[in-house]
């Protein structure tokens, strides 16, 4: 299953996937425009382009994704939305496309309201909740050959687990999933990723459930935190020299007649994401979501882990309240053997590391953990499982290769 939400990312990827895309679970109602102009530009392409076609084998209409409404809410608390980065969807009734203002700048990538409801080519359109259609897919097919890829806020996994725990115990093959951050800074907060920040409480009920088979099975649960995702970027410049030379940003808009339809398309919703990240001081866009789908690809349900992906699992509670850190994960390193001594300064020590060769991982220190006293609890406390989190991917000029070559037909050799 393909679950869309920060669309900045993931439209390069919509068709490219191998798993099964069978369900979208959109949260604003305004964003399903965003999957129906993907899949507009991609018919202007192949009209042109017949031959690219095999590049995109979902894009079919033998077996038509299902795109479903998500959940509007999380399970408590305030709606957030990352309204600074995918455009001012939410208030603003001109530049509220999820997309960073396309709408304004390209009116000719935009589709009749009309076409929101209608028979589609390519997909099935539907007003029965996401949470359904999902439980639904996953009782239908072969148990254990469905991989839930969750790029967005848990609240929809949480709310399927509520209403149909068994099932996903049961029948579903892996759950991937993009969200926290552990050793490294939030990109919301300080402290948060935007999707555990969004919705909290559904991490909780997701993934630390103290309640005997109850919650997720987290033998097939991976975790992509900012820890691993935020390495792997598209540089801007790397997309200019491969893809269009002609690429800039919003005070010089995509022009339609000098390019394919693909091209035009990408380059039309990435002109406003480049201008966000040069404002945090990086001409490249962060391939968050687009390392979990490939993590998905590349490690398909009831296989192990394949050769260059590495997971640890790791102990964490979330912070549900905090006036500060709201969304932050708390790691319990009492026990963890990558843990450094109190007050030292973690990059001086990864610096000496590397001076005297001493081999470490993306979150390691070869530094011996502090021996901590801890008070003894009157009452022993059932612990949580730790949650597998990749460590290590096959690396991301990999992963740029493969977005090139999948995406627009280009090949580009990994470094």
């Amino acid at each position: 299953m393909y679950r869309n939400t920060d669309i900045n990312a993931s439209l390069l990827v919509w068709f490219s996937v191998d798993v099964c895309v069978s369900v979208t679970l959109k949260t604003p109602l305004l964003r399903r425009s965003n999957v129906l102009k993907t899949y507009e530009a991609l018919a202007r392409h192949f009209d042109k382009n017949p031959t690219h076609r095999d590049r995109f084998p979902n894009f079919s209409s033998k077996n038509k994704p299902i795109l479903a409404k998500g959940s509007h809410t999380p399970l408590k608390g305030d709606l957030h939305s990352a309204q600074y980065f995918h455009g001012r969807y939410l208030t603003d009734p001109v530049n509220r496309d999820g997309l960073g203002g396309i709408s304004e700048r390209h009116p000719e990538l935009d589709i009749p309201l009309q076409t929101m409801s209608e028979d589609h080519p390519q997909l099935q359109l539907t007003e029965k909740p996401g949470v359904d259609v999902a439980l639904e897919l996953i009782r239908s097919y072969p148990q254990r050959s469905i991989t839930y890829i969750a790029l967005g806020p848990l609240t929809n996994l949480a709310c399927m687990m509520q209403k149909g725990g068994d099932i996903i115990r049961e029948r579903i093959g892996r759950i991937v999933c993009m969200g926290g951050a552990l050793d490294v800074p939030g990109n919301t907060s300080p402290v948060a990723e935007f999707n555990f920040f969004a919705d909290p409480f559904a991490v909780k009920d997701v993934l630390l459930s103290l309640e005997p088979h109850s919650g997720l099975p987290l033998d097939r649960f991976l975790l992509l935190p900012l820890d691993i995702t935020t390495p792997h970027e598209l540089p801007f410049q790397a997309y200019t020299d491969q893809i269009d030379p002609s690429f800039h940003s919003t005070a010089v808009p995509s022009s339609a007649s000098e390019k394919s339809p693909l091209v035009h398309f990408t380059s039309s919703f990435l002109e406003r994401t480049r201008e966000i990240m040069l404002s945090f001081g990086k001409d490249a866009m962060e391939l968050h979501d687009i390392a979990a789908v490939w993590c998905a690809i590349e490690n398909p349900p009831g296989c192990e882990l394949s050769p260059s992906w590495k997971a640890r699992s790791k102990i964490f509670d979330i912070e549900r309240t905090g006036e500060l850190t709201r969304g932050m994960l708390v790691v319990d390193r009492r026990e963890d053997e990558s843990a450094y001594s109190p007050g030292a300064n973690r990059a001086e020590i990864q610096a000496e590391m590397d001076k005297k060769n001493i081999k470490h991982g993306i979150w390691e220190s070869s530094a011996l953990p502090a021996q901590v006293e801890t008070e003894e609890d009157t009452k022993v406390k059932p612990k949580c499982p730790g949650v597998l989190c990749i460590t290590e991917t096959p690396g991301a000029d990999v992963l740029l290769s493969f977005l090139f070559r999948r995406v627009w037909g280009v090949e580009v050799t990994a470094k």
